[in-house]
């Protein structure tokens, strides 16, 4: 398979801005050229990549390999750009919003690294929900945001025009239930639990899921109480008082007494995703080199759960 590298930038821009002509417009070409460019492309390749639909185009699974490895070559890229500029010469005030246990887990242990390797860079995080942290977004008070999706439900947020996405992290869905509530773990019926499901606040990635299972499983899926931190939900459900599903990610370094953490097939993954308005600025800039730190940290922390 012989790929020209210079066609997996038209398809990283419309995997990111969902659209043909949303991408022309991020690169500054034609649609029409656009087009000719991903025809190419799945010339090369033998696989159709893109598939458009009413609501916009979307990347097929052989799409998205193509555009996995691309994302690889822009990030090898972005820090061989940066460690021969040099660290010292990255200077400016970057303000990056992200949700609790993304911003507690991934970003805050790595900040004394990243002021020494930057002296200059200022990193100011924002800790908050995902209406606030979008809001903030496209007032332009945040440079960028990290939040989390369901991986599994589709078309849950769109982007803004001019906005991009990357991947930062998946992880695994865990089905947390009060200490041997379950007698066993085999062939769990998620739609007929013995104890009703805990209420999460509406924007979190979990009530997608729950809306998803109640529509997969035809169950009301009765919910109690609302909470909006893990440590809440813990309480609750080592109170007895229901049954949550919760993150890898919020799990980390939290007591866990009381309760039984579950892998339990058809969950499926939350995604955690970084959004900020593409400027066209080259890689030395602040936001770029936050941008790479945000993908390496959450790399080497997907590497260290998986082993």
């Amino acid at each position: 398979m012989d790929i020209d590298p210079r066609r997996l930038r038209v398809l990283l821009a419309v995997a990111r801005t969902g659209g043909v002509l949303a991408a022309a417009d991020e690169l500054g070409i034609t649609p029409s050229a656009v087009s000719q460019q991903l025809n190419k492309l799945e010339d090369e390749t033998g696989h159709a990549l893109v598939v458009r639909t009413p609501k916009g185009s979307v990347l097929t699974p052989a799409g998205l390999a193509i555009a996995e490895a691309g994302e690889e070559i822009e990030r090898a890229l972005s820090v061989a750009r940066a460690r021969i500029e040099g660290g010292a010469k990255i200077a400016g005030v970057v303000r990056v919003g992200g949700f609790t246990s993304f911003v507690r887990t991934v970003v805050i242990p790595r900040l004394p690294e990243w002021r020494i390797q930057y002296p200059q860079l200022q990193i100011r995080m924002i800790e908050d929900d995902y209406p606030a942290l979008m809001r903030l977004l496209r007032q332009r008070a945040l440079d960028a945001v990290v939040v989390e999706l369901d991986s599994t439900t589709p078309g849950q947020h769109s982007l803004s025009a001019g906005m991009t996405e990357e991947p930062l992290l998946d992880e695994p869905w865990k089905l947390v239930v009060p200490a041997g509530a379950l007698l066993s773990t085999e062939n769990i019926d998620l739609g007929r639990l013995p104890l009703p499901w805990l209420g999460v606040e509406p924007s979190a990635a979990n009530a997608s899921v729950l809306g998803r299972l109640r529509e997969s499983t035809g169950a009301q899926m009765e919910t109690v109480h609302q909470y909006q931190d893990t440590l809440t939900a813990l309480a609750l459900i080592a109170a007895g008082e229901g049954v949550a599903i919760v993150p890898t990610l919020a799990l980390t370094g939290v007591v866990q007494d009381g309760v039984d953490v579950l892998d339990v097939p058809g969950l499926g993954t939350r995604r955690i995703v970084l959004r900020r308005f593409d400027r066209r600025r080259s890689a030395s800039m602040p936001v770029d080199t936050v941008a790479r730190l945000l993908r390496e940290s959450a790399a080497a922390f997907d590497t260290r759960s998986t082993t």
